[in-house]
């Protein structure tokens, strides 16, 4: 049993670093495109938010970190989602070859996708620190928990989607972008929490990771304490998708195959 798990183990790390490695002839050119991308989000955020007239962040400190909560936040949850419905598809040639399983490409593509976030995170903190404005983040492992957070629950809302996607393979790939710009909006990475009246709080607290956006600038800013967010909300519903994703991955593993339409 424990060779095997070392085994499993060696198995994922270099199914990891192909991930990281497939999209680019360099691995290091696919970590500077998503510490690029980015940029890219942070800086066209600012430059709306200027455009609209907002200069200030809602919440007294530096603009740019509060921008840099939501901006993280958001790719982690939204990279996972779609590293991992398109990661382990039962049918792929190379489940056919032990110990490859579907369970090893799944966690591969989120490793990988977690990797990139936080590489990209600390690049841009640290540069933005050295070269821009000190920053102070007042209890930065929890920061650093709140995006461990949202990239796993993103990992479990991926997981259904993937269970979906061979039974239906355009819809799966339809709704998983529908979720992911939804939340462009339905995030709630570009207001405060507190200052939502009670109507447009219903519109948006049904979403985990409107609650770990808002958690992550209470842990970042000592002058901000969330009153319409919690910790426990998105932890609950993460380790529910997380239990439904299993379950369906299980059931899809089961019945798929490459002849799996020949036999009706």
């Amino acid at each position: 049993m424990l060779q095997a798990a070392f085994t499993t183990l060696s198995l994922i790390y270099h199914v990891t670093v192909n991930e990281l490695r497939k999209g680019q002839r360099n691995a290091v050119v696919g970590l500077l495109m998503t510490l690029v991308q980015g940029l890219v989000m942070i800086i066209g955020f600012y430059a709306m938010f200027w455009i609209i007239g907002v200069r200030k962040s809602p919440i007294r400190g530096d603009f740019i970190v509060y921008i840099m909560t939501g901006i993280f936040m958001f790719m982690a949850h939204s990279q996972a989602i779609g590293a991992v419905s398109s990661a382990g598809n039962p049918t792929n040639a190379m489940m056919m070859h032990g110990p490859m399983n579907t369970a090893i490409s799944i966690s591969a593509a989120a490793l990988a996708t977690l990797y990139r976030q936080t590489f990209s995170s600390l690049v841009i903190l640290t540069g933005y620190n050295a070269l821009i404005n000190p920053i102070h983040l007042e209890n930065p492992l929890a920061c650093y928990g709140m995006l461990l957070l949202a990239w796993f629950s993103g990992c479990c809302i991926g997981l259904i989607f993937l269970a979906l996607r061979p039974w239906w393979p355009e819809a799966a790939k339809i709704l998983s972008q529908f979720y992911q710009r939804i939340n462009m909006l339905a995030s709630g990475k570009m207001f405060v929490a507190n200052t939502l009246p009670l109507f447009m709080l219903h519109m948006f607290a049904w979403n985990p990771l409107f609650h770990i956006i808002d958690q992550t600038r209470g842990f970042a800013f000592i002058n901000y304490s969330p009153r319409n967010s919690n910790i426990s909300y998105p932890i609950y519903v993460t380790l529910a998708l997380l239990m439904i994703g299993l379950m369906a991955e299980f059931v899809t593993r089961r019945s798929a195959s490459i002849s799996w339409n020949a036999a009706r």
